[in-house]
């Protein structure tokens, strides 16, 4: 486990946890990790290494894709949230802005934005957390009558984020907010995150593919693969990595970038997998 073990109680802990789908395919394989209380932990890996599926498993999802937890816990402020139903999960302070953003397209930007308090009946706070989100987002409060569906892809994220807010979460789980996003676009964003994260205190666990992007918010990742966690560490430690820098980072040993064929070919360290 890593370093950042401690002797008290973690505000977030995922331990030992095992993930089997249709009751045959094992896809997370004794998987632990932890998010401190108000920081940004970015989960990295590639396609199908079980990021998403560590993000279904917390927000209670899995049984929606013939998929179970099999042994281990999600510990949050003490309580274990594993095989909980996902609205119980939203109540307790966990919200997750899936990929693809996921919209209700034939709904207003107010519509969505409202469907993120359906556990709240405090209609003026919410109110006053929708303009909020505005002032995060002041393209929505232009946007605010009409259907999502009709929003750019940018517009959609900054929706789904939104969204999320209105649930007053403890702790939102970000999976690929960068996903089909222009650079620019992924910037402002990412900024927003850091910015909801310092001001809001919200306490985040960043799902990205983007590995320079995601590890220039946060204050420490855990790489996976096979549904395994194969290597974590603080930031600084996994930039100055010579394996993050070159099958996540994309620069070999001369500080050359490699193509991402060569990427997604190489030979994992046996380390790795120990």
């Amino acid at each position: 486990m890593s370093d950042r073990a401690s002797a008290t109680t973690p505000y977030f802990a995922v331990n030992n946890l095992e993930v089997i789908y249709n009751h045959v395919v094992l896809a997370l394989k004794g998987l632990s990790l932890q998010v401190p209380e108000g920081e940004i932990v970015a989960l990295l890996g590639s396609n199908g290494a079980g990021k998403s599926t560590t993000l279904k498993a917390i927000s209670g999802l899995l049984p929606l894709e013939d998929g179970a937890i099999t042994d281990g816990s999600i510990e949050f402020r003490g309580v274990n949230l594993a095989g909980e139903l996902p609205h119980k999960i939203v109540r307790q302070g966990i919200f997750q802005v899936m990929e693809g953003r996921r919209v209700f397209e034939d709904l207003t930007v107010e519509e969505n934005l409202a469907c993120g308090a359906y556990t709240r009946r405090d209609r003026q706070e919410i109110n006053a957390d929708i303009e909020k989100c505005f002032a995060y987002f002041p393209i929505l409060k232009e946007r605010r009558k009409k259907p999502a569906g009709y929003l750019s892809g940018g517009e959609q994220q900054m929706l789904a984020i939104s969204r999320g807010l209105l649930a007053r979460p403890l702790m939102m789980m970000l999976d690929e907010p960068s996903l089909g996003l222009a650079p620019l676009l992924v910037d402002e964003i990412f900024a927003i995150i850091e910015s909801i994260n310092r001001n809001e205190g919200v306490t985040i666990l960043l799902v990205e593919q983007n590995a320079q992007l995601a590890l220039s918010i946060s204050s420490y990742g855990y790489i996976m693969e096979n549904g395994r966690i194969v290597m974590d560490g603080p930031v600084d430690r996994l930039l100055d990595d010579q394996d993050v820098q070159e099958f996540y980072l994309g620069f070999g040993q001369e500080g050359k970038r490699k193509s991402y064929h060569d990427v997604k070919h190489y030979k994992r360290r046996k380390r790795w997998l120990s």
